[in-house]
């Protein structure tokens, strides 16, 4: 979506499409059928490619869970217990929350799994919509963010410590002068 003269518009495929949604493109997940938003890229932590969904901390309170609990009983959802997730705005199935599953999925339960399929996706620095199924949400190893934060910590440290030895050299200065 742009703004065209206070017009919202909705541009899908006119846009080059981005294959890597990077950890600095910010953006917000909408339903795919009525551009409710469901949630923004601050709170996903991946994907899970085998069931085609986005992996999310939480969700905004346009996502209705549903009370219902079910249970998978093929594929991959087999031995999973679950409850759906609707967008309140139309009530499309937007995703699911596993509750209960095999190792083999430990990672996605309590984890709000959306539908890349029913996702739209606002991508705020060029203020264009493409659809999830277009981008890939893989996120870095945990190590390599932690190097970043680390160096980043180390620069402002170093600098710090500059603006500090100048402080001092000052002040010697100025009492030698007195």
């Amino acid at each position: 979506m742009e703004y065209d003269e206070s017009l919202l518009m909705q541009r899908f495929d006119d846009f080059k499409l981005i294959t890597e949604a990077r950890h600095e493109e910010q953006m917000t997940l909408h339903c795919a059928r009525c551009n409710t938003v469901l949630g923004d890229s601050f709170s996903v932590c991946g994907e899970i490619k085998c069931m085609d969904s986005i992996m999310c901390l939480r969700v905004t309170n346009d996502v209705v869970i549903s009370d219902a609990m079910e249970s998978g009983h093929t594929g991959v959802m087999a031995n999973c217990i679950y409850s759906s997730l609707k967008c309140c705005g139309c009530r499309c199935a937007v995703g699911r929350v596993i509750h209960s599953a095999p190792p083999r999925l430990d990672v996605t339960r309590s984890l709000f799994l959306l539908y890349k399929a029913n996702i739209s996706c606002y991508i705020l620095n060029n203020s264009s919509m493409v659809k999830a199924s277009t981008l890939t949400f893989d996120m870095k190893p945990l190590r390599e963010k932690m190097n970043e934060v680390k160096q980043q910590f180390e620069a402002q440290l170093d600098l710090i410590s500059r603006v500090r030895s100048r402080l001092s050299d000052r002040s010697e200065t100025s009492e030698l002068d007195k």
